[in-house]
């Protein structure tokens, strides 16, 4: 379903605790209408299971527009999630971020250029010692 209008079907969820899950999401959702995907990004930089915020993604723009209505501003685990319309990135159906973009420094190129390129400054200028 990668239509004009799937950016206005997904739905941003800030402010989740660490309990949530992509299933806790899903319940708490899907009274509204049918969900095509739940997307809550991990943490990789952390312990935490995730970095507090999702998406989901719902069948009908009219569904999620009910679900923004009634669960903006609500409560989930203890805290006040907030939930907008997802605004449309690259990736994923929906406009969902199928992950970070790439780091400049995982890109082999960069790395040789950059990093690993004339190294001729981390040697010493003394004699190798194999004998």
């Amino acid at each position: 379903m990668a239509s004009k209008d799937s950016n206005k079907s997904t739905l941003f969820v800030g402010g989740l605790d660490e309990q949530v899950t992509p299933q806790v999401l899903h319940a708490a959702f899907i009274p509204f209408g049918d969900i095509t995907q739940i997307e809550i990004p991990s943490d990789p930089t952390s312990n935490a299971p995730h970095r507090g915020f999702g998406f989901v993604e719902f069948d009908l723009a009219v569904d999620a527009q009910a679900a923004l209505d009634n669960m903006h501003l609500s409560e989930l685990f203890g805290r006040t999630i907030k939930v907008n319309l997802a605004k449309p990135g690259k990736g994923g159906p929906g406009g969902l971020r199928s992950g970070p973009e790439k780091a400049i420094w995982a890109d082999e190129d960069w790395l040789k250029e950059n990093v690993m390129g004339d190294d001729s400054h981390l040697t010493s200028s003394a004699p190798d010692q194999d004998s």
